[in-house]
């Protein structure tokens, strides 16, 4: 019977490339299904063997930790240089961008609440 190790909806390209690479490396025979098009079928990764299933799910588990400490690591690296930040950063280098975003989202919300809104 099929084992689904892991979703593939929203992972990026790199994170499933080095999955794959993950299960070759270690002999895990694996099998892929893409997600669909419309977002109905989610896709992943499978095997058929209870036991590869067992040793690809630790693989998986530990390959996530070190990925996850990595992308904090690197989240940190960018928020300490200034690349990454808030909305007060964001308004502070494109002004003009985020204002608009601003005013647009009072817009639908003021056209969403309309109905609703008794004078």
């Amino acid at each position: 019977m099929p084992h689904h190790l892991m979703n593939l909806r929203h992972v990026p390209d790199d994170e499933a490339d080095e999955i794959r690479a993950l299960f070759d490396a270690h002999d895990v025979r694996f099998y892929e299904t893409p997600p669909s098009r419309w977002g109905i079928s989610m896709g992943g990764f499978w095997v058929h063997d209870t036991d590869e299933a067992n040793r690809a799910k630790a693989l998986l588990h530990e390959y996530q930790r070190q990925r996850m400490e990595s992308q904090r690591e690197a989240y940190e690296a960018r928020r300490l240089s200034g690349e990454s930040g808030g909305a007060w950063q964001m308004l502070r280098h494109k002004p003009v961008r985020t204002l608009a975003a601003c005013v647009a989202i009072l817009v639908i919300m003021g056209l969403s609440l309309l109905p609703f809104i008794r004078i």
